[in-house]
Formats: structure tokens, C-alpha cells, sequence
């Protein structure tokens, strides 16, 4: 059963419905077509309606939502009547069949297509590359055997004019490792003749219209498909674009199968051919018949490899063996060489495509298969046959399409009611016995030795004389006239529908057909002479030879008479049966919503034609037989345990069957249920429905539980993972720590002996959480350090050493060569060593001053240039004591020019080159500058020191204010 979709969409399954009637069936269908629900089922058969656009059901993602899953646990869909047919023969070892059925224009090719896709994505996961050979030939070969065997009709535009089993086997894994494809009654009269509106085959507009010019030059041919009269009707509705890639579709797709391109070439000859075959014409030439056209003899000998002269005495002349032995050659009438033409065209036509599928087969047949190494070789069926047709003019095509129709809904109904039966008697439940139309009735009509309308028609074409249509149609009438599903005029004059001697009617089960009886027996004997199978047997091109083994037959030789061609596609529909039969069968029904090709429009009248004969209201009732749903008990309490207090969420209970009729019974519906051995059997759709809206109701309080139950277990998971991440990182932290600090001591535990107390040892990196901790380490280590350093400085060298750090701390990166390395004098005018008087007088200056002025000590002196504020320099000195700042006259006894108190210098300029400037700057904006000079050595700077005592000096004296 489908999975319960929302009621806005209809019943996914048409056994659920209400009341089987077709007004409910038309109401449910028409519904889901209108909410864009192509897909319905009946059990296990998929109806599908033709949505006349691109959707997107098929791609990658949906195949994998129908991957190895039940029928009834995913919507309606193609695919899970694949994967169940897949499953039934890969897990049962059991050959299978797909049967897709439905008229001209119900997406029955599509869906083989998308059958065939599905199985291909879901085999060979190993991607071995045989199978993937098979599986592409496979595929491949759907577009050369619609480019052959498709046309344009006014029902559809991509229109099967053959029906197509194709049986793909698969090994033991479930790869598909070869197959092989049936074709039945290939509608070759389209060759001569379309309806209006209507084309022949695809592959002559493919060819005339995509092929290369050079081809078409090399095959005689134009591309104007009105030059030709097999393709003239369709001349005008085509697309050159389309038409251009569809061609070189065919042809990659040919040479992927394993075509060689000569017979690539040998069959575009041939299509040739039959297009120049219909445009010659014959003409009377008194008693003699001549091609009016003769020049295109000539092409048709170059295009089937044969001589002139024989293929021009073949279409004139026809060779007859008398009783005795003699060949005598008869010339044709006008009309007996139309035909023969015509005959020869169709010959042509089906031949190549009976020979294309044989090549195909041969490509794509198992070889080398051994059961006993390879395991069993199982077999999917595809079958996509033509659906029930009625026309304005139905004629012998119809009659075998209608049989063929007849004939598979027959085995349908007797193939469902047979697995509806097995299943009950599995289960221990009583069959009920369901009134349906059995149809046998119209197949004995059909078919019945010595007595069907085939008989009938095989008699008449085997009976000597000048025998009609008319004569058959009175033939039919005498022997058939009594039965309840035959009429014709004669037999009821008073219906003017049907014409006398022409018509007859057969009472189909879906619906009455009037069928026109002229053609009837030319199309049955299909007469093609002698002559042409000879002729085309000794062609030089291998392809036509093998075309027609029957021409090696010499004229005199007798052979058996060949069987009519209704004989032949009754035989071929009668082993297709028996080898469907078999199998265990999968059901496609396909329906067309509308002859206007809308994606909107849902015509009800002919659709409700279309499920009448398509059976599927007695589809349903076979279905139901008094239980509408059915399900494993283990299934059922899967997805109704949650409503019943002793099923959820588990029961306890010896058997599922025992929980499931516990629940039934809680709600009160054991009056309308069976019970069998592994199944519950519901009788109607209300208990079904009931179930689901309690489960509806419910579903929302179970999902909170669940989400609450599992939003707990992530938060305590989360929780627990959170904890080991902290107890982890706590370890690893402590072992980090452990390991830089015991690094740390191993570098630094030997820096006392060290000769720099350990200046040039690399810090190891720490880890984060000790990245402050070493900062703060190296900032103690450098204190340590330098306590060590300072504690080997002679006490008179301090006073040097404080004034070099201040002018350190100022400096830095800001003057290049402030005179660190050197020693520092300060009192540079007491040791003028060029001029001991000065010096003297220096001193006796320094000594008047400090009993004047009573300083502690002198902080720097040094001969200086003084630079005015008019830019003129003149020597002096300058005199920097603890208490004042004096600027002295050198050449008289180093008189006191200027005295500053310290008090009153605010800062210091100096320039970042190598210059000695050096500006004071006071509170009453008097400074002074000058520029140190006189020293010794010449270069010897010194403002790096006269920077750094002044420094030091202000911060002695503020430390002092401070405190």
C-alpha cells in the first residue's frame, strides 16, 4: 500500500476508495492530476497519467528514495514498481516482468525509458566494466529503436508504431550482464502512406534533414523532404535544428551498441533507397510497362549494391516456375508494379529493422554464461506494447493492436485474480468470489481454430480464385453471425454506422470498434514476389544479404507456404503471453489526460474511456475481494502501535498478530478485520482512514517527546565531552607548565657562574597560560642581573653609570652616538691639559664661586661656542653646577658672564645628527645656546653626557622634593 499521502491529494491507492465506482475513480484520478499526483496505485500496479511537462521526479536524489524500500512506504512512483521487481528478482532468485500499457500518447515509452534509467543507477555499485558496457548498450539502444520505430502522429509526437519486449538479465549480484529485445507488427504500412497531419518515421526526416551534405550528396538525396513521396505528408512539420541533433544522436548511439560505420553507411543506404523507391513511377508502353523515371535506376543499383539491368527486370517483370519445371518471365500491368514497388518499400523497411534489432541482440546477448560458475541468471521483462485503438477508419493494424490488447488484459485479469488467491489461501483467509468481465469470450472470437475472424481470413487468403475483402466480410458473416460480440450491416441493417460490405464491428471489453475490411487481405498474405528477395540475396552489401536469406532459393525449388502475417503476429502475442506468464508481473498503466497535449486539461470523457478499457475498475475490485488493505503485522504495528496503550512504544506480547488484534480490538474494529498467518486484512477504507487521523493526532506529542529525549541526551553528551575536554586540558596545562618550568630552570640554574650572568640564554616559548608569567620572569631576571652588574661597579663610578642610564632612557632611538662606551670627565675645564694656566684659573674661578655660592659639587664644564640670537658664535664656557648654570668669558679668567639657576631651565634640545648643539631652555624663554667644542679627541661628543648628568641630576632633585 502507498504511504499515506494528505487527503488534499486523493487516495494514493485506488483500493482505499470509498465505493468502486467508476465515479469515484474518475473523482480520485482527476484530483491528483490537478494537485501534480501523476502516480496512483491499484495494490501493486501503477496507474500514470501523462503530465505533458518536465518535473522533477526523476532525478538522483529521488532514485535514491525508492533504493531498496517497499511499495508502500514511499508515494506512488515508476520507480518502486522497479525496485520492487528488482527485489523479487535479485532476493528470490525469481524472473520478473514489467508490462507498460496504454494508447498512443500515454507516456508509455517515457516510462520504459525511466524504468530502464532506475535499474541502471541502482546496479553495478562495483562500477565493473562489462556491466557498465550493457547497462550503457542498454540504454543506448531506446534511441535507435525510436529513431526507427517512432513517428509522428496527431496523438502523440513521439509515437511506438511497434510494440517492444525487452528481457535484460542480470547475475547472481543483481548486475545486469546481457539481454534481449522482441519487436511485434512494426506498423510498415506508415512507409506508404500517413493521415494528414502525421509523418512517417523519424529516421527519414533525421536523415534528409541532420544529415552532412556530403552524405546526402553521396546517397542522391535532397533535403526537401516534399521531393519524396513517402515523406511528403510530414514535409512541413518538422524542426531542422531538432531533426540535426536527433540524427547525430542516432548515429554516436549506433556506434556506442557496436555498429561499424559500413553498416552505418549500409543502413543509410538502404533508407535512401526506399525514399528514390517511392517516387518511381511506371508508365504503359502499349502492352509493355516502362519506369517513367528511369534515372533513378541507376541510384537505387549504386545504393542496394546491385546491377541495373537485374534491378530494373525485377520492378518490370515477375519469374514464374510452371508444373513442369519452366521459368517464364511475366511482365507487370501498371498496377502490379505499383504494388510491387510499394510491397518491395515496406519489405525494405521492416527487414532493416527487424535486422537492427538482431544486431542489437547480438551485442548485448550474455555470452559465456555458465550457470554452474556464475549462479542462476535471473531475467527482468520490460514489455511496452501499444495500447486499445480506435479510429475514425480502423483497419487490419487496429485489429491486431485491439487482439493484442484483449489478449494481455485477459492474462492480467487472470494473473491478478491468480496472486489474489494464492495470497488468501497463505493467509487462511476465505476467497470471495468477484464478478468481473472475462474477456476470453473476445479472444476465442479472435483466435479460435477453424472458427475466429483469423481463421476466417487465413481461408480466405488461401483460397484460389479471384476472393475480395467483400467476399471475406460475407465469409465472417456466415460463420460468425450468431456470436454476441460480432455485428455488421448485414446482420443489423438498421445500424447506419457501419456500410454495407465493408464494415464490421467487434464488442471489445473496451468498447465497440467498426473495422473496415478493405486491405484486410493484401496486408494478411503481405505478398512480396520472388524476384526482390532473389535480388537483394546477391547484393555486393552484406547487410541486404543478410536481410534476406530467403532469396538463396532457387525459383524452381518448393517450399512450404509461408504463414499469414496474422497468423504470425497471433503466435508471436501467444509466446509473448506464455513467457509473461512465467513471470512474476509488475503492472504500468498509463493514461492520456487530453488529445490537446495540455499539462492543465483533464478530459473526464476520455479518460473514463481509457480506464474502461484498460480494465482497471475491475483491477481494484479484484484487489479489494471484500478487504481493502492489507498489510504484515509487523508493518501495521510500525506505524500504528502509537495508538494503542499496550503496543507502544513495545508490546509484550508472544506474537505481533496477538499486539495487532490487541489494537484493533481497542478501537473497536475486530467486526471489520481478518486475520492471517503473517497479514491483517482491513475490509473498508473508514478503518483505515480512522487509524491515520488518530496516528495524525498523536505523531505531534511524539515528536516533541522524541525531540525532548533527544535534546537531553545531546545536552549530557555535550556535557560529558565538555568535562573530559577541561579535565584534559587542566592535565595538559599542569604537564606545559611542569615542563617549561623545569626547562626554565635547567637553561638559567648555572647563570651565576656565567661571565654575563646569563645574557646570551634563550628563553624557551612558553605555553599561553605562562605567557604573562615569563614576561614578568625576564623582567625580574634583567633586574637580577643588572643588581648582579651593578654590585662589581667601583663607588665612583656610579655617579658615571647613573648619568649614562638617564641619558640612556632619553636617547634611545633617538641619537645615533650619545657616547656610551667612553668614559665620562663632566668637569672637562679642570683637566685642560694644553693649558695649565687656564686650568688654574678655571679652578680659582670654580673656588670664588663656592664660597659665594656654596654649591656641593660641579655636574659638567666644557669650552663652548655661543650663538647669539643674530646667528654670530664667540667662544666661551659653561659652568654647570648643582645649583646654577653659568656662562664664562675663558679669555679673562673665566669671569661670570651669565648665571642661570637651575631652577629656572625648564629642558634641553638637541639634534638627532652628530653635531653638538645644544639648547637651554628656560622659564623666562632666555636660553642659551651653544655648541660644545674644544675636545679631545676632535670627534668626541659629548651631549650625550651633558643630556645625561642633567637627567639624572633633575631626577635626584625630584626624588628629594618628593620625599
Amino acid at each position: 500500500m502507498a504511504e499515506q499521502e494528505s487527503l488534499e491529494f486523493g487516495k494514493a491507492d485506488f483500493v482505499l476508495l470509498d465505493q468502486v465506482t467508476m465515479e469515484d475513480f474518475m473523482e480520485n484520478l482527476k484530483l491528483r492530476f490537478e494537485k501534480g499526483r501523476i502516480y496512483t496505485y491499484i495494490g501493486e500496479v501503477v496507474v500514470s497519467v501523462n503530465p505533458y511537462k518536465q518535473t522533477a521526479l526523476y532525478g538522483k536524489d529521488v532514485i535514491e528514495q525508492y533504493r531498496g524500500r517497499e511499495l508502500y512506504e514511499r508515494p506512488p512512483h515508476l520507480f518502486a514498481v522497479a525496485d520492487a521487481a528488482y527485489k523479487a528478482m535479485k532476493r528470490r532468485a525469481k524472473d520478473t516482468c514489467i508490462v507498460i500499457s496504454g494508447e498512443s500518447g500515454a507516456g508509455k515509452t517515457e516510462a520504459s525509458k525511466y524504468i530502464m534509467q532506475y535499474i541502471a543507477a541502482i546496479t553495478n555499485p562495483t562500477q565493473r566494466a562489462e556491466v557498465e558496457r550493457v547497462k550503457n548498450v542498454l540504454l543506448k539502444s531506446n534511441c535507435v529503436l525510436e529513431a526507427f520505430g517512432n513517428a509522428k502522429t496527431n496523438r502523440n509526437d513521439n509515437s511506438s508504431r511497434f510494440g517492444k519486449y525487452m528481457d535484460i538479465n542480470f547475475d547472481f549480484k543483481g548486475d545486469p550482464t546481457g539481454g534481449h529485445i522482441n519487436n511485434y507488427l512494426l506498423e510498415k504500412s506508415r512507409i506508404l502512406k500517413q493521415q494528414p497531419g502525421e509523418r512517417n518515421f523519424h529516421t527519414f526526416y533525421q536523415l534528409l534533414l541532420g544529415a552532412s551534405d556530403a552524405l546526402l550528396e553521396s546517397l542522391h538525396l535532397s533535403r526537401d523532404p516534399a521531393a519524396y513521396r513517402f515523406t511528403r505528408e510530414g514535409a512541413n512539420n518538422h524542426s531542422s535544428g531538432s531533426e540535426k541533433s536527433s540524427h547525430r544522436a542516432v548515429a554516436d548511439a549506433m556506434t556506442v551498441i557496436g555498429f561499424t560505420s559500413e553498416e552505418i553507411d549500409s543502413v543509410y543506404k538502404i533508407l535512401a533507397a526506399i525514399l528514390h523507391l517511392g517516387n518511381v513511377c511506371f508508365v504503359a508502353m502499349g502492352d509493355d510497362v516502362e519506369v517513367e523515371n528511369a534515372e533513378l535506376v541507376p541510384y537505387l543499383a549504386e545504393l542496394t549494391s546491385t546491377e541495373p539491368e537485374s534491378l530494373l527486370n525485377t520492378l518490370l517483370y515477375r519469374t514464374v516456375a510452371t508444373g513442369g519445371g519452366e521459368v517464364i518471365q511475366k511482365g507487370h500491368s501498371v498496377n502490379e508494379a505499383n504494388y510491387a514497388r510499394d510491397a518491395c518499400a515496406k519489405a525494405f523497411y521492416e527487414r532493416l529493422f527487424c535486422w537492427i534489432v538482431a544486431r542489437i541482440n547480438t551485442v548485448i546477448e550474455v555470452k559465456n554464461y555458465d550457470a554452474r560458475i556464475h549462479g542462476k541468471n535471473t531475467v527482468i521483462g520490460v514489455l511496452d506494447i501499444y495500447g486499445f485503438e480506435i479510429f475514425d477508419n480502423n483497419s487490419f493494424e487496429q485489429f491486431c493492436i485491439n487482439y493484442c490488447n484483449e489478449k494481455l488484459q485477459q492474462l492480467f485479469i487472470e494473473l491478478i485474480l491468480q496472486q489474489e488467491q494464492e495470497e488468501y489461501q497463505r493467509e487462511g483467509i476465505e476467497w470471495q468470489h468477484i464478478e468481473y468481465f472475462n474477456n476470453q469470450i473476445i479472444v476465442d472470437l479472435v483466435e479460435e481454430p477453424h472458427k475466429g475472424i483469423i481463421a476466417v481470413l487465413d481461408e480466405a487468403c488461401l483460397t484460389g480464385g479471384k476472393v475480395t475483402d467483400t467476399l471475406f466480410l460475407e465469409s465472417m458473416n456466415a460463420r460468425l453471425g450468431k456470436h454476441p460480440h460480432y455485428t455488421s450491416r448485414k446482420l443489423n441493417p438498421a445500424d447506419k454506422s457501419m456500410d454495407f460490405g465493408r464494415d464490421f464491428r467487434i464488442k471489445h471489453y473496451a468498447g465497440d470498434v467498426t473495422y473496415s475490411v478493405e486491405g484486410f487481405l493484401d496486408k494478411n498474405k503481405d505478398t512480396l514476389f520472388q524476384d526482390f528477395k532473389r535480388l537483394m540475396y546477391n547484393s555486393a552489401d552484406p547487410v541486404l544479404q543478410d536481410m534476406w536469406p530467403e532469396g538463396q532459393q532457387s525459383i524452381t525449388e518448393v517450399t512450404k507456404r509461408p504463414l499469414t502475417a496474422a497468423t504470425l503476429f497471433k503466435n508471436s502475442i501467444v509466446a509473448l503471453v506464455e513467457n509473461l506468464a512465467s513471470k512474476e508481473p509488475y503492472y504500468v498503466r498509463c493514461i492520456k489526460p487530453n488529445d490537446q497535449k495540455s499539462p492543465l486539461l483533464f478530459d473526464a470523457e476520455r479518460c473514463r474511456h481509457q480506464v474502461s478499457y484498460l480494465g482497471l475498475l475491475e483491477n481494484v475490485r479484484v484487489r479489494r475481494a471484500g478487504f481493502a488493505y492489507r498489510q504484515p503485522y509487523d508493518r501495521f504495528l510500525l506505524r500504528y502501535k502509537m495508538t494503542c496503550e499496550y503496543t507502544w512504544p513495545n508490546h509484550l506480547m508472544a506474537t505481533d498478530r496477538e499486539a495487532t488484534q490487541a489494537l484493533m480490538e481497542q478501537h473497536g474494529f475486530q467486526e471489520d478485520v481478518a486475520y492471517g498467518h503473517t497479514k491483517i486484512f482491513i475490509r473498508t477504507p473508514q478503518t483505515l482512514f480512522t487509524l491515520e487521523q488518530e496516528r495524525a493526532q498523536l505523531i505531534p506529542i511524539i515528536v516533541l517527546l522524541l525531540q525532548k529525549a533527544w535534546r537531553g541526551a545531546l545536552a549530557r553528551k555535550r556535557c560529558r565531552y565538555l568535562r573530559a575536554t577541561y579535565t584534559i586540558m587542566s592535565y595538559y596545562k599542569r604537564h606545559k607548565v611542569k615542563s617549561h618550568l623545569l626547562e626554565l630552570v635547567e637553561r638559567f640554574q648555572a647563570v651565576r657562574s656565567m661571565a654575563d650572568y646569563g645574557k646570551g640564554v634563550e628563553w624557551p616559548e612558553p605555553p599561553a597560560v605562562l605567557a604573562q608569567f615569563q614576561e614578568n620572569s625576564k623582567l625580574i631576571f634583567r633586574r637580577w642581573r643588572a643588581r648582579q652588574i651593578v654590585k662589581n661597579i667601583p663607588p665612583s663610578d656610579m655617579d658615571q653609570i647613573k648619568a649614562k642610564v638617564a641619558a640612556l632612557d632619553v636617547l634611545q632611538g633617538l641619537r645615533k652616538d650619545w657616547g656610551c662606551s667612553r668614559s665620562w670627565g663632566r668637569n672637562y675645564l679642570v683637566s685642560v691639559v694644553e693649558n695649565p694656566t687656564m686650568a688654574d684659573q678655571f679652578a680659582k674661578r670654580v673656588s670664588a664661586l663656592k664660597e659665594k655660592v656654596h654649591f656641593r659639587s660641579v655636574l659638567f664644564s666644557c669650552h663652548v661656542r655661543k650663538i647669539n640670537r643674530c646667528n654670530k658664535s664667540t667662544d666661551r664656557a659653561i659652568l654647570i653646577t648643582d645649583q646654577h648654570l653659568y656662562k664664562l668669558e675663558p679669555r679673562k679668567q673665566y669671569k661670570v658672564m651669565k648665571s642661570i639657576p637651575l631652577s629656572m631651565v625648564t629642558g634641553m634640545s638637541v639634534t638627532s645628527g652628530v653635531d653638538q648643539l645644544v639648547v637651554f631652555h628656560t622659564q623666562n624663554h632666555d636660553g642659551l645656546v651653544v655648541c660644545l667644542h674644544k675636545m679631545k679627541p676632535e670627534n668626541d661628543g659629548r651631549v650625550g653626557e651633558l643630556v645625561g648628568v642633567m637627567v639624572d641630576h633633575f631626577r635626584r632633585w625630584v626624588a628629594f622634593k618628593a620625599k
